[in-house]
């Protein structure tokens, strides 16, 4: 119903609907204890490595006790301290799914739920409690602080909410404001040559302090502003902070060039992984405030290169010990410091999945960040992988869970991709018993096999 009558309201009652949305979900977040994690995070800024692995053993010890005692699944783990996490199991995503509601610790009607798609395309949906989320805000926020953004600052945001109309994509305005936080909010599901001067003209105009968002939807319109030699003006965003999705060289050096400034990494997620971020310098490290972060081999053995198994201690609705959340990272050498005054250890790269796309001659290329939102709001998937074989048609194969999967269901999946795609494309939904892993041994959510044909399109 809320969304029949956003679709139906006029610009400026649907940028007020966004407005009063953002201030309720402001309330949870910078509520409670946020000001508290702020003060301790800005504390904690230059501790030496030692105190950092002290508190992140503290902080070890009382989460799993925690988890222990509140949560069916983890009651009988064993009690082991820091150095024996290795005797624990890992905890698989299809295991998390399958097991979710024993890892619960608080229930749905007092915790805040955070749904996510995954680039894996397995369905999630995790909760989080107040302090929770407080904790992870802050924690946020005091690395954007560090290049001077806090709330409120005028900022262009690119994620996958679905905000337009047709009446908006009518007229080329492919964006959403909410005035009382100075956010406006372009979107990502139409991100193709024949709208990206719109993009540009209203960026310029907009003249926002940050950009934050979806890496890949930024590099397009850096690559259109580059090619048609507009010229952005200087000084104008101070930094940018890009989410959810794998950087590559070519990114850093198209966007930056573009906006004449610098981006700066972070990574998370939205089941409440621990973080990893980069600093002035130009560095990433390792947060061990935020929980622990194990580089395993294919035998689970400690390597400096390889799969990233997490214990994040800011899941206390969700607990996530030694959870293989499907990235991978190198470690820097051990005896390389940063001189930025963080002491956390050095990641050399984060290596994650490579992003893939698809490409909708409607709509343009839809990210992978896109692409795993389509289970918003679904249950029943298990997993689905999409193959792009032909211009103007997707494949979806469907890996459902007959007890929970629903015409109802099907009906949000597809409207989810027709956001996504238009509707002009030719979308053939078909349900498998299995979706085989590459021979790499690793799963491909998307394969896109018509790359060589979109330069032509265009």
């Amino acid at each position: 119903m809320k969304d029949k009558i956003y679709a139906i309201s006029p610009v400026f009652l649907q940028e007020l609907l966004i407005t009063i949305f953002n201030w309720l979900a402001y309330k949870k977040r910078y509520g409670g204890s946020y000001r508290k994690f702020r003060t301790i995070f800005k504390e904690n800024r230059t501790l030496f490595l030692a105190q950092l692995k002290a508190t992140q053993k503290e902080r070890f010890s009382v989460f799993l006790k925690n988890a222990k005692t509140s949560s069916a699944f983890y009651k009988n783990y064993p009690d082991v301290d820091l150095s024996e996490l290795h005797q624990l199991p890992i905890l698989k995503k299809e295991d998390l799914r399958k097991n979710i509601a024993d890892i619960f610790t608080v229930p749905k009607a007092t915790g805040i739920v955070s749904k996510t798609g995954g680039t894996t395309g397995k369905s999630l949906e995790v909760l989080f409690t107040n302090d929770n989320m407080q904790e992870r805000f802050a924690m946020l926020d005091d690395f954007r602080n560090r290049f001077g953004y806090q709330l409120g600052k005028k900022t262009a945001w690119f994620s996958g909410k679905n905000l337009l109309t047709d009446k908006d994509i009518r007229q080329n305005r492919f964006w959403k404001t909410d005035f009382l936080y100075k956010v406006r909010y372009y979107s990502t599901f139409h991100i193709k040559d024949a709208y990206l001067q719109s993009y540009v003209q209203d960026l310029i105009k907009f003249q926002p302090e940050y950009l934050v968002g979806f890496p890949s939807s930024i590099l397009e319109i850096a690559k259109f502003g580059l090619k048609n030699k507009i010229v952005f003006p200087a000084n104008t965003v101070k930094a940018i902070f890009p989410t959810a999705e794998t950087l590559t060289e070519e990114m850093y050096e198209v966007i930056e060039s573009f906006f004449k400034t610098k981006m700066y990494n972070q990574y998370a997620s939205s089941e409440g992984a621990p973080f990893i971020i980069e600093c002035s310098n130009g560095n990433l490290h390792l947060e061990l405030q935020s929980g622990v972060f194990e580089v395993l081999d294919e035998n689970n053995n400690p390597t400096r290169s390889g799969k990233l198994v997490l214990t994040s201690f800011t899941t206390e609705g969700t607990p996530l010990i030694r959870y293989d959340i499907g990235d991978s990272i190198t470690l820097e050498n051990e005896s390389k410091t940063c001189s930025c005054g963080n002491h956390n250890p050095l990641v050399k790269e984060i290596l994650g999945r490579i992003d893939d796309y698809i490409y909708s001659p409607e709509n343009g290329k839809i990210n992978l960040g896109n692409i795993s939102n389509t289970l918003k709001d679904t249950e029943g998937i298990i997993k689905f992988q999409a193959i792009q074989d032909d211009l103007n048609q997707i494949v979806v194969k469907v890996m459902k869970d007959d007890k929970e999967f629903s015409e109802k269901v099907e009906k949000q999946l597809i409207q989810n991709w027709r956001d996504r795609i238009g509707d002009q494309m030719i979308l053939d939904i078909q349900y498998v018993e299995d979706i085989p892993t590459e021979k790499s041994g690793k799963f491909r959510m998307v394969k896109n096999n018509v790359k060589h044909l979109i330069s032509e399109e265009k």
